[in-house]
């Protein structure tokens, strides 16, 4: 009896055993999550994962941080940027890991498959349904639309407070998610960035110069002086603007300043003809739609440019010409001298009734604010038929040397307003009009400038300064670097000079005398301003305009330290307060932000 009870009992654990071997095998594991809706299963216990041994959930779909697999359209449906979907493959690539990864699965088979995979079901934890459990994790998504909008978001915020970064294994740096060297790397993880500071390299092109960026960024927000000048002076026949450019730290083509809507202003008035003589130009789509219109409504537009013989800092000037039917640039056949001067000129003609001249180019850094310019708007249908002559000759091919000087009267009113013309290079303008009006000064002679190289100028400032005239100066940090720059002189010989410290230029070519007279124009205080290039200069004589502009250059100039008297910023660097993340070349070396060194040290 006792050795059949025994049997009895070996048989009973024998079964059991088998029971357990049975119920042990009749799952099988899941070894991979390729993404949150599809696994690789080990069907035949070999370990690894074999051809077609690759499930998939039906009628569901998931993004993921899978960076090799196409997810664009997915991505474009739900209306979401690239890095908010990694964020959001990386949360939904944990919940399947933590649901499924290494589990015993059950699969009911749909009869469905496609190149990749077969569609099943996937029962775990005995009786759970994964799709079931997948539908309520805030990931799914069905017909292009996320099951639950809410929950997603959600989710989505938690995943980006742990600042995911991609890992390159084989460089051993980490990226931001939107780094197209992290991206295109191919051995790679996702970590959170405390995980990966530990063992891992930053990223010098989109973590260490955005991070000393964002720092110096910060810093020049605290020094800047947010104080504000006037812009705009209306007075009888002229309207006068100017730019603030210390508070304009980065150009754009959103045509949001004065100096753009005043350009857009004047084309949209425009009934019959409309002039325009250009040096540099930016495709501003509101002064595009603007000529566009004018030229629907039967407008008759004729443009001369500058055709550049050397590198062309603004492309969009060619592409611009190639849209017009009556167009002529400066080019002279047959004379690379000629043809290498410049057409500096930059002003618009309206119905040659009106106006409108000064130092700015029609271009994103001009019309924006972020270089200090001015602008006069002028009503004098004398005046602007002056202009017309002086048009006429460059568009029939008479530029620089082979044009005639106008022997018809240079002087006009414009309301309370005298003006007096000068064109360049027939009308020697700086011998024959600023050095005399130099000389005449009495009280104060103020010059917010680009350059000046040009030595009898530079003589007659020095000489009013001797006499007592207070003489005061800001040039662009820029033109310090030019050759034949006189600005150590003019410091040598005890004239106030500051050099400006800000992103953008001091691109005015002016003068402001005794609450009495401005400078404007195109031409530059230079021998090629005066004497080669095709330019415009005009003196406004009328005190309240004087005064005006008076205030706007001491309201610049005590904005720049006492300390640029005697050193120069350099255009790209920590000195210059925005030069670092303008995306300008502001020193033409061909290196722009952070990628100059000056940006670096």
């Amino acid at each position: 009896m006792k050795k059949f009870l025994q049997i009895f009992y070996l048989i009973i654990l024998f079964a059991l055993f088998c029971i357990y071997e049975v119920y042990e095998n009749s799952g099988t594991k899941v070894i991979e999550v390729l993404t949150p809706v599809k696994f690789a299963i080990d069907m035949n216990n070999n370990g690894i994962a074999d051809e077609g041994e690759t499930i998939c959930i039906p009628e569901i779909d998931a993004l993921t941080s899978d960076l090799h697999i196409m997810q664009e359209d997915l991505i474009k449906a739900l209306k979401i940027s690239n890095t908010d979907a990694i964020n959001a493959g990386f949360a939904g690539d944990n919940f399947a890991k933590q649901t499924l990864l290494n589990k015993k699965v059950k699969l009911q088979y749909t009869g469905k498959a496609n190149s990749e995979c077969k569609f099943a079901n996937i029962i775990f934890d005995e009786d759970k349904n994964y799709s079931e459990e997948f539908l309520k994790s805030g990931f799914a998504i069905k017909d292009n639309k996320l099951v639950n909008p809410e929950l997603f978001n959600v989710k989505l915020s938690e995943t980006k407070k742990l600042d995911l970064v991609i890992v390159n294994r084989k460089s051993r740096k980490f990226h931001r998610l939107n780094c197209k060297f992290g991206l295109n790397s191919g051995d790679y993880e996702i970590l959170p960035m405390k995980e990966a500071l530990s063992k891992y390299e930053k990223c010098k092109y989109c973590i260490v110069r955005p991070a000393a960026q964002k720092k110096l960024q910060t810093h020049d927000a605290k020094i800047i002086d947010k104080s504000a000048y006037p812009e705009v002076f209306q007075t009888d026949g002229i309207k006068f603007i100017v730019s603030d450019y210390t508070n304009n730290l980065k150009p754009d083509n959103k045509c949001a300043h004065q100096l753009c809507k005043e350009v857009v202003s004047l084309i949209n008035s425009t009934n019959s003809t409309l002039d325009m003589a250009i040096y540099d130009w930016n495709n501003i789509p509101e002064i595009i739609n603007a000529l566009n219109n004018a030229k629907a409504r039967g407008v008759t537009l004729r443009v001369i440019y500058d055709k550049r013989t050397g590198d062309n800092f603004y492309p969009e000037t060619e592409e611009f010409v190639k849209t017009l039917e009556n167009v002529r640039s400066d080019e002279i056949e047959g004379s690379k001298t000629l043809t290498s001067m410049l057409m500096h000129n930059k002003f618009i003609i309206s119905d040659r009734k009106k106006l409108l001249t000064g130092s700015m180019n029609f271009s994103t850094t001009g019309l924006s604010g972020f270089n200090a310019n001015n602008i006069a708007i002028i009503n004098s249908p004398e005046m602007a038929g002056y202009y017309t002559k002086e048009f006429n000759q460059m568009f029939e091919g008479k530029f620089h040397k082979l044009k005639e000087k106008l022997n018809s009267n240079n002087v006009f009113k414009a309301g309370n307003s005298t003006l007096t013309v000068y064109f360049s290079p027939q009308d020697k303008t700086v011998e024959n009009a600023l050095v005399p009006l130099i000389n005449s000064a009495q009280n104060y002679i103020y010059l917010p400038v680009f350059v000046i190289t040009h030595n009898s100028m530079t003589d007659a400032l020095i000489k009013a300064h001797n006499r007592g005239v207070e003489v005061k100066i800001i040039l662009d940090a820029t033109a310090t670097r030019t050759t034949h720059s006189t600005h150590s002189v003019l410091r040598n010989a005890g004239i106030p000079l500051k050099t400006e410290n800000y992103a953008g230029k001091i691109h005015n070519k002016s003068m402001i005398i005794d609450d009495k007279y401005i400078v404007t124009g195109s031409m530059n205080f230079s021998n090629s301003g005066e004497n080669k290039n095709d330019e415009n200069c005009v003196i406004i004589e009328n005190p309240e305009l004087a005064k005006f502009y008076k205030g706007w250059f001491i309201f610049i100039w005590n904005k720049i330290p006492d300390k640029f008297l005697n050193f120069t910023a350099r255009p790209e660097s920590r000195e210059s307060i925005g030069s670092c993340y303008d995306g300008i070349d502001n020193d033409y070396d061909g290196k722009i932000d952070f990628v100059d060194e000056g940006c670096r040290q």
